[in-house]
């Protein structure tokens, strides 16, 4: 694996944890959004949630018919949506309810969300890690170079 590849692969991480962050911070942002149940013309909010997939590279080693495949990234393959119904609440004075008086909001927790968020931002941070280390090992390569 050479330096760019472990650039490319930090890279990679970098990108899905961004947006794995801001769908959390989406989610967050849409929380208390109210909807009117079983109404497709006001749907409450739906949690949104990133799928991702590791990049796999077929390799063979020279002289040798096995192969191998090894890592080279990771990529969001899909936005799912949470499939749990939305919470209900009876309000009804408030102009989303329906004919019972529930108004529809999002199933969305925010300790999980916040736990989901810390999880991600630690994943960034050990990206930004291995990226920084890996232009460092570049440098010091090239001061070698330099003699």
């Amino acid at each position: 694996m050479g330096i760019f590849n472990s650039l490319a692969v930090s890279a990679s991480g970098l990108t899905a944890e961004r947006l794995r962050l801001d769908l959390i911070a989406n989610n967050i942002a849409n929380m208390n959004t109210k909807g009117r149940p079983d109404d497709p013309a006001n749907p409450p909010y739906r949690r949104r949630i990133p799928v991702f997939a590791q990049i796999l590279e077929q390799v063979s080693a020279s002289g040798s018919s096995l192969s191998s495949v090894r890592g080279t990234g990771v990529r969001v393959v899909q936005v799912l949506e949470d499939a749990r119904p939305p919470r209900l609440v009876y309000e009804p004075a408030d102009p989303m309810a329906d004919a019972l008086g529930y108004v529809a909001y999002p199933n969305i927790n925010i300790v999980n969300e916040m736990v989901n968020m810390i999880s991600a931002t630690r994943s960034y941070e050990a990206n930004v890690t291995a990226l920084n280390a890996a232009k460092d090992i570049a440098l010091k390569a090239l001061e070698i170079g330099r003699g």
